[in-house]
């Protein structure tokens, strides 16, 4: 007897082993190598999973030591209270009064280090801007990322901070992935007057499944709801939470959306998707060639072009009297240091 090679067993080929029992012959082929690797990889992936190794390398926190401030931008360090248990440490960089204010919030496993480009950009301009670590990142307090959901609150805190040490200003922020999440999800609007989004994940379901997916093949797809299944219990967050896609259309204010075309993190048509959502006025930037990186370090002019109108329109300038949002919620003040 002979099964067709699709079935999986084959007419017997060189060094088959020929087995024979109640009349039937069956020829026996030892399965190649790549597909023995394949099923002891899925296999300890999916017990790596299960025992949450993998949870805790994607929910791991990045300290840094940061060290003094950068000569030139007249940055002074802050230190401030948030909501999510943290105290926070950044830089202050004080701007042209009437200009602006913007908040930088970078992205997970990151810290105020990889904003600091966007930060003299900006401060050329001659607005104040405001760099934080978020919890458990660069010198901020903390054990876990919870992808934005305890980080909205380290958004909102920073947010309140901005208008204290920039009084009167109109205030913009600036979300790179896991900060624009942060700049979504929180229980109340953040007090901002206007969003830059970049690479933003519409749920955390699908920020896992492509990402495992990218690392690991198809196999990534298979792991993926027993990764997000263990969040809860390991971060004690649920994937409920961290849904930027049913909250954004909570934001009231004008955004900037940007996206890299070539992301397999953020897919395109999960960028559009969110991007559908938003309330009017809105912009999208289809960053042509990009993948999940830094989007000014892969398009500084282009960048610095549509950013910087951006802000000129909906910060106004010198001509834009007060910020129109209130500031509500924010609690102690904040230690800064010269």
């Amino acid at each position: 007897m002979t099964f067709s090679p699709r079935l999986g067993l084959s007419i017997r080929p060189k060094g088959a082993r020929r087995l024979r029992g109640q009349g039937v012959e069956w020829n026996v082929v030892r399965p190649r190598r790549w597909v023995r690797n394949i099923m002891v990889l899925s296999s300890s992936l999916g017990v790596l999973t299960s025992c949450g190794v993998v949870t805790r390398a994607f929910t791991a926190g990045s300290p840094h030591a940061i060290g003094p401030a950068p000569a030139g931008l007249g940055a002074v360090e802050v230190e401030f209270p948030s909501h999510s248990g943290s105290r926070l440490r950044g830089w202050f960089v004080p701007g042209r009064p009437g200009k602006g204010a913007v908040l930088l919030l970078h992205g997970v496993h990151a810290n105020r280090l990889a904003m600091l480009p966007r930060a003299k950009f900006l401060h050329a301009l001659g607005y104040a801007v405001l760099m934080p670590d978020f919890r458990a990142h660069g010198e901020s307090s903390g054990n876990h990322t919870t992808f934005g959901a305890l980080e909205a609150r380290d958004a909102h805190a920073a947010a309140c901070l901005l208008h204290t040490l920039a009084p009167d200003e109109p205030v913009a922020a600036i979300g790179v992935s896991l900060g624009g999440a942060a700049a979504i999800l929180g229980q109340k609007p953040l007090p901002v007057d206007a969003l830059v989004l970049e690479s933003v994940y519409p749920t955390i379901d699908q920020a896992a499944k492509n990402r495992l997916r990218a690392w690991f093949g198809p196999i990534g797809s298979w792991l993926a709801p027993s990764l997000v299944r263990s969040l809860e219990p390991t971060v004690g967050v649920s994937p409920a939470e961290l849904r930027p896609i049913d909250r954004i259309a909570e934001v009231k204010v004008p955004v900037l959306m940007a996206a890299g075309s070539a992301d397999p993190y953020t897919p395109m048509d999960e960028s559009k998707a969110l991007f559908e959502r938003l309330a009017q006025p809105k912009e999208f930037w289809a960053v042509d060639g990009a993948a999940h990186e830094d989007l000014y370090d892969y398009a500084p002019a282009e960048y610095q072009r549509r950013v910087g109108a951006f802000l000129q329109r909906t910060l106004g300038g010198a001509s834009h009297a007060v910020s129109v949002v209130p500031v509500t919620g924010c609690g102690d003040p904040a230690r800064i240091s010269p």
